[in-house]
């Protein structure tokens, strides 16, 4: 028995030590991006937030062009674009809706919209679905390109859009304020906490959170490029003209699992000028921002973060690379995007390392002979990783406050563990489609079930 102790023990020691010098330079990754957060505030002071409806008026109006790519959303597109044709403030805007032709049931539901409001155009793709988002984006920028040249209007920026999401009413006029001058206008993302999913829903809204309030203000600020979240992004014409001319007549990579990341790291190669706005609407905490319910069952988050995995860490690398060579915070930050697979492998020995730990412990209590020697590198990376632990779950629960109030805060305590569990099972599932992608299987549009929310229940 022994024997058996002292080799389980072994096993416990090798696994924490790896994983503790793994969690070591994760902890000072992420804390190095707080310092920053943190420093700029304080040299900058309080900051004065800019209102909605203070916004410099747009030098020259224009038309605002939303494409939403759907397959398979008969149940939400309907009230998705009912909710936002009744909400959105501005005087001249259009739908560009990208359907399936093996797609009846979105096409009809999209269909009772359009026949009654002319500002919807439905844009039926030439290939059965599903295909990738960014084939069907580029179906509706060839639709909206043969309008434009046969109808002789202008379009003054590109709106991206969800079939899920619900958009603010002041969207469009920040964009229509703030497009001018830039390429690409980028405002935040805010998950809706489901009532019955409070912890798998609402770990998305803990990290967004973080993300779009923290970790995208640093980013633009090291000079890195602003990545896109495929929603709520405001694009001028005229870049996505470049990308497509460089590209042999499509903006959007049709072979990408995550054409939005891309796409924003490609207009930034480009000089394009990025802007990730955050402008106030009046009551506390509250943001021109997008809504919408994100995955709500465990089985479904894994499939969407295995998808990000997929696109972003692994696929990604290949296909984007590095930017010039000086471009030291660009680096940083990919480095920080592709961290995914390995940070998930430390993951897992400290949580085997614990299990084999506990065993170690229990073993020896049946037993009722002494704990092997504690190995000091070991508790002291142990009792340095806590307090980055303590920090980082402080940090997380300062951001979700900031963006719902003390009570999501504490919740973002028990969801940072789930949080933990779907990205360890969305590991394999990555690892598995990107050796598929490498074999030559072609990437296709892998996506959950959506729920519109109900707007008539909401504050």
């Amino acid at each position: 028995m022994d024997a058996i102790i002292g080799g389980i023990d072994g096993v416990a020691r090798e696994l924490m030590l790896f994983a503790g010098a793994g969690l070591l330079i994760g902890g000072v990754d992420d804390l190095l991006v707080d310092l920053i957060y943190f420093t700029r505030r304080l040299i900058r002071g309080p900051a004065t937030p800019i209102r909605s409806w203070a916004l410099p008026p747009p030098a020259t109006p224009g038309r605002m062009v939303i494409l939403v790519p759907a397959w398979d959303e008969a149940g939400v597109i309907g009230a998705m674009l009912t909710s936002a044709l009744a909400r959105l403030r501005h005087d001249d805007y259009r739908f560009y809706v990208g359907l399936y032709p093996n797609d009846p049931a979105t096409i009809a539901a999209a269909a009772a919209v359009a026949e009654r409001d002319e500002r919807v155009r439905l844009v039926i793709g030439p290939r059965p679905g599903p295909t990738t988002k960014a084939d069907c984006l580029n179906a509706v920028w060839r639709a909206l390109e043969r309008d434009r040249l046969a109808e002789g209007f202008a379009v003054k920026a590109v709106v991206l859009h969800d079939a899920e999401d619900v958009l603010h009413p002041d969207e469009l006029a920040v964009f229509d304020s703030l497009i001018e001058g830039r390429a690409v206008v980028q405002l935040p993302v805010l998950p809706l906490v489901a009532p019955g999913s409070r912890l798998v829903s609402g770990h998305y809204a803990d990290e967004f959170a973080e993300s779009h309030i923290k970790q995208l203000v640093v980013r633009t600020a090291s000079g890195a490029g602003l990545p896109l979240a495929g929603t709520g992004c405001a694009i001028a014409p005229a870049m996505l003209r470049d990308i497509a001319q460089r590209r042999g007549g499509d903006p959007f990579d049709a072979t990408s699992l995550t054409e939005d990341y891309e796409l924003g790291l490609r207009i930034a190669e480009l000089g394009g000028k990025g802007l990730f706005a955050r402008v106030a609407d009046g009551p506390p905490r509250s943001v021109v921002a997008v809504r919408a319910y994100f995955p709500m069952s465990l089985v479904a988050a894994v499939r969407q973060k295995a998808r990000w995995m997929t696109g972003i860490a692994l696929v990604g690398w290949d296909r984007t690379g590095w930017g010039s060579i000086w471009a030291i915070g660009d680096h940083w930050w990919r480095l920080r995007d592709r961290r995914g697979p390995l940070a998930m492998l430390v993951l897992a020995a400290a949580y085997l390392g614990i299990f084999a730990q506990a065993a170690t412990i229990l073993l020896c209590w049946i037993e009722r002979s002494p704990l092997p020697e504690t190995n000091p590198t070991l508790a002291r990376l142990i009792a340095v990783n806590a307090l980055l632990l303590c920090w980082r779950l402080g940090v997380r629960m300062t951001f979700t406050g900031r963006a719902y109030g003390a009570r999501e805060a504490l919740w973002s305590l028990p969801r940072f563990l789930i949080g933990n569990f779907v990205a360890l099972a969305a590991a394999p599932r990555a690892m598995i489609r990107y050796l598929l992608v490498l074999r030559g299987r072609p990437v296709a549009w892998d996506k959950t079930q959506h729920q519109f929310p109900d707007l008539s229940a909401r504050p």
